[in-house]
């Protein structure tokens, strides 16, 4: 289960093994942080002329298996965005956003890379814009006239009412209702059906009406107050296909996870807007449902969400931000769970330390009743902030949420 291919490389020589490929496979991490990377990438390739290929995995073994089943020819890179159990180039470092890396690359091959993109990635990637290393980012966008900041709320969309229904960096009680979003905002002074209309007044009114109503919602924790003001105040785009940078970011991290073809495309810059829309709002709706229909318990230090039909991923990520009184959330769905942290950007380790105990657990089971054994029926991954495993649909709640307990 080891997972550490070779170590990352520095821009500039990562950047003189792509000058002379031939083909580069890009392989991917299911998370908008990593898509983006992808993205960033992919078109400076596109426009140095080298073809490639961008492929998006949910697991480690997933990435593993796509690239051990190629036969590369000699002047063939490979490029690996997430661990990848195999001999490839890495992209990004545990402790770092993928976009920064990919941004450093893009660089050294002599191509502008777009900074819409790149802050939408480092927004997904929980990272604010302009912060560090990132600062050249946002002050290229805001000197291009790509992005302003304004009141309001980050949503894709110029519908308010669209935008913060399907949203998944927010939560109240008219998540994932698109009815009960138009009523909540119908008492606001603001003509909703005309969004290109909006002044800084009526933008700030809506963004007040969502956070008093994320923040008064049933079960809202008390980090609900904080959590919401990183969805406030967005970076506006004007000249791009979605409404603001974190609008843009949710919709990769909704397409990464639950439709990645679109998502990828959309990364690389082709017009897979609407498709990558639809695809949002339905990731949205049913993580917000599953969250708010979802069993829970509570550990010293674990907060747990039982899934019954729902992205893991969005609802731990949802449930750590707004519901959870524990800084660390397990969601528990069928055959696969999720983790989400407050604040520890490096859980690869713990992710996979579960995935090992778990496996062992089964394969001693399995010797035991003298069955076949498990090995190799977990499959893990992980990003700054989360994690995800899927197993066999016989594995025991019990033994998943001791498991983690045990090893954070």
């Amino acid at each position: 289960m080891a997972t550490e291919g070779r170590s990352a490389e520095s821009p500039s020589a990562a950047s003189r093994r792509l000058e002379s490929a031939g083909f580069v496979h890009i392989v991917a991490r299911a998370d908008g942080d990593a898509l983006a990377a992808s993205g960033l990438l992919a078109r400076a390739l596109a426009e140095r002329g080298t073809p490639f290929q961008v492929s998006v995995d949910r697991t480690v073994a997933d990435r593993t298996a796509r690239v051990r089943a190629r036969e590369p020819a000699a002047d063939d890179v490979t490029i690996g965005v997430g661990a990848v159990d195999a001999d490839v180039t890495r992209l990004d470092a545990d402790d770092r956003p993928a976009t920064l890396a990919a941004l450093e690359f893009a660089r050294e091959l002599g191509t502008t890379p777009d900074p819409v993109l790149a802050l939408a990635g480092l927004v997904a990637a929980d990272v604010e814009p302009g912060a560090g290393e990132s600062e050249w980012v946002l002050e290229t966008a805001r000197e291009r006239g790509l992005v302003e900041r304004r009141p309001g709320v980050a949503v894709p969309t110029a519908d308010p009412v669209d935008g913060v229904a399907h949203s998944t960096r927010l939560c109240a009680s008219w998540s994932g209702d698109i009815d009960a979003a138009r009523d909540a905002l119908a008492g606001v002074a603001v003509d909703l059906d005309e969004p290109e209309s909006f002044d800084a007044d009526d933008h700030r009114a809506i963004g007040s009406a969502v956070a008093l109503d994320v923040v008064g919602a049933d079960g809202a924790d008390a980090g609900a107050a904080e959590t919401v003001q990183r969805a406030l105040r967005p970076y506006a785009t004007p000249e791009h296909a979605f409404a603001t940078v974190g609008g843009y970011a949710d919709v990769l991290e909704a397409t990464a996870r639950a439709e990645a073809g679109t998502g990828a495309a959309l990364a690389m810059g082709h017009d897979a807007h609407e498709p990558a829309l639809e695809a949002w709002r339905e990731y949205g709706r049913r993580a917000q449902l599953a969250l708010e229909a979802g069993s829970t318990g509570r550990y010293d230090g674990l907060f747990v969400v039982g899934v019954d039909d729902g992205p893991v991923e969005a609802v731990a990520r949802l449930a750590v931000a707004f519901r959870s009184p524990e800084p660390v959330v397990l969601a528990i769905g069928t055959g696969e769970s999720a983790i989400a942290t407050r604040n520890d950007d490096a859980l690869g380790a713990t992710v996979e330390a579960v995935a090992r105990e778990l496996e062992t657990a089964a394969d001693a089971d399995s010797n035991a009743d003298s069955e076949p054994s498990h090995e190799g029926t977990i499959a893990y991954d992980s990003g700054r902030r989360r994690g995800y495993l899927r197993y066999d649909t016989g594995r025991d709640e019990s033994t998943i949420i001791a498991t983690v307990r045990d090893l954070l």
